[in-house]
């Protein structure tokens, strides 16, 4: 039995009259009588009494018109519920983000996407680089913003602007007052940085920037930002961090100052699918591509009683 023979019987057994209901159908009359001939074959019972002048309901059919009605309209929902579903999707937008890799322009383009029509639904969510570059490759996220370079093979990469370092200070370090310090000025203290894993190029930029100016601090690793900016807090030394993470996390008694090594900076980059059609994922692209950055970091004062991570 098929939902098409339940709709030209419905169709026939409303109209009593096989011209009229093969007119509201939108078909030839013979097909409207083949197939409800096909279902009366299949039930085994007549349905209607046809004579030449008329067209009457059996008990059997009146019976059979009652559940054909309730079967087309749970046919009718359940249509309906799967296009919703997938309307929905298509209006969702999940943002897969690198701890170090938010800076405040896809913020603001974030909030503009939520205001838009397109968009009913969006999430961030947080992970590593490989972590979230393999979601956006399966599906589970449309966008990732991770630091650069990134193993994004079969991705389109779209690079935002460049993250460069700040310092976060005790507030009683002899540079916490600066508008600027150079990286030479920071040893021989430990230096407090993020596992290698987290961001590798910033990582690697930190090597390579105390190369260059021949100094070798001690790093040491924290698993998180909060983290490291915790233990500068509590008296551990200081650290070097990214500055998208400024505008994000605070600490009382601990102060971000802006590094003068040139050599201290990565790019950032924003994955997605290399051929999609997904508007809510456009409409981001759009919003970052006319973003402008947030102005330097400054030496400030960070009097927030507490730890407070706004994403």
């Amino acid at each position: 039995m098929e939902l098409r023979h339940l709709r030209y019987f419905v169709a026939v057994a409303e109209e009593l009259h096989f011209r009229r209901a093969a007119e509201r159908l939108h078909v030839a009359q013979p097909a409207v009588s083949e197939q409800v001939r096909k279902l009366e074959q299949e039930l085994g019972v007549d349905l209607l009494d046809r004579t030449p002048r008329k067209v009457t309901l059996t008990d059997a059919g009146a019976a059979m018109l009652e559940e054909s009605r309730r079967v087309l309209l749970l046919a009718e929902r359940a249509r309906q519920s799967a296009r919703n579903a997938h309307c929905h999707a298509d209006a969702r937008l999940r943002v897969g983000y690198a701890a170090t890799a938010l800076p405040a322009s896809v913020l603001r383009a974030l909030r503009a996407v939520r205001a838009s029509a397109c968009c009913t639904e969006a999430s961030l969510r947080p992970g590593s680089a490989t972590e979230l570059l393999q979601g956006v490759r399966d599906g589970s996220l449309d966008a990732a913003l991770v630091p650069l370079p990134a193993p994004a093979f079969g991705l389109r990469v779209t690079r935002l602007a460049d993250q460069h370092t700040v310092a976060a200070l005790p507030a009683g370090h002899a540079c916490a007052a600066r508008s600027s310090v150079p990286l030479e000025h920071l040893v021989p203290h430990r230096i407090t940085v993020l596992p290698r894993e987290e961001n590798r190029p910033f990582y690697d930029a930190v090597l390579g920037a105390c190369h260059q100016v021949g100094i070798s601090p001690t790093l040491v690793e924290q698993p998180g930002v909060e983290q490291v900016v915790l233990a500068v807090a509590a008296g551990e030394g200081l650290a070097l961090l990214p500055d998208s993470v400024v505008d994000r996390y605070v600490a009382p008694g601990v102060r971000f100052v802006p590094l003068e090594d040139p050599h201290l900076s990565f790019s950032i980059g924003v994955a997605t699918p290399r051929d999609h059609d997904h508007e809510p994922t456009a409409f981001l692209l759009r919003g970052l591509a006319r973003a402008t950055d947030a102005p330097p970091a400054q030496a400030v004062a960070l009097p927030r009683p507490a730890m407070v991570a706004a994403v």
